[in-house]
């Protein structure tokens, strides 16, 4: 059976960015450890993948990309241009769209700046592929591990709930997502 995904595309996606987020400028990790922050990123990849091994009709190498690369323009010096050079417009549109636009909400408190961010990028994520839909929802399981032990309930609670307005924004385009995000909304904090 073919793969789902190229995976020489995914691995000079997955090359790209363990280069953007660990260099000599930049030895990005996983916030609260000393962890390479591709721990990350490839855990994202890995729920994109397992879903793309049980569901069929997804373009897999576009959202196998999209994963690998969902954070470097958010976190690294990476711009669209450099990934429209690399990947072409849709893995650059779609990382575009996963990335929050840092001047919405400038003027407002941080969790108002937040919540208008993430609608914006709920709203530009839905002009997308189903193939960037999926990279959002991998994200967020990939965040809801047990979170850091110093945030408050009211934090914990504005995350879940804030999972919860992923879920419903973007729910139907990939069942097995959809059931691993809602579990881990029940499970977390």
């Amino acid at each position: 059976m073919p793969s789902p995904w190229c995976p020489d595309v995914a691995l000079k996606a997955y090359r790209f960015a363990a280069e953007a987020h660990w260099n000599d400028a930049l030895r990005q990790c996983v916030p609260g450890t000393n962890l390479p922050y591709l721990l990350h990123i490839g855990s994202v990849a890995m729920e994109v993948m397992a879903a793309l091994a049980r569901e069929d009709g997804h373009d897999g190498t576009l959202a196998v990309q999209c994963a690998y690369l969902h954070d470097t323009m958010e976190d690294t010096a990476t711009t669209y241009d450099d990934l429209l050079v690399r990947f072409g417009a849709p893995v650059a549109d779609g990382v575009r769209a996963l990335t929050k636009d840092p001047t919405i909400g400038a003027d407002q408190a941080k969790p108002d700046r937040k919540a208008l961010q993430m609608a914006d990028s709920l709203t530009r994520i839905r002009t997308q592929p189903p193939a960037v839909w999926m990279v959002k929802l991998a994200d967020r399981i990939t965040n809801l591990q047990p979170p850091p032990v110093h945030w408050s309930r009211e934090k914990v609670s504005a995350y879940r709930q804030e999972a919860g307005r992923i879920l419903d924004a973007l729910s139907g385009v990939s069942p097995f997502l959809d059931q691993r995000l809602r579990d881990k909304i029940s499970a977390y904090g």
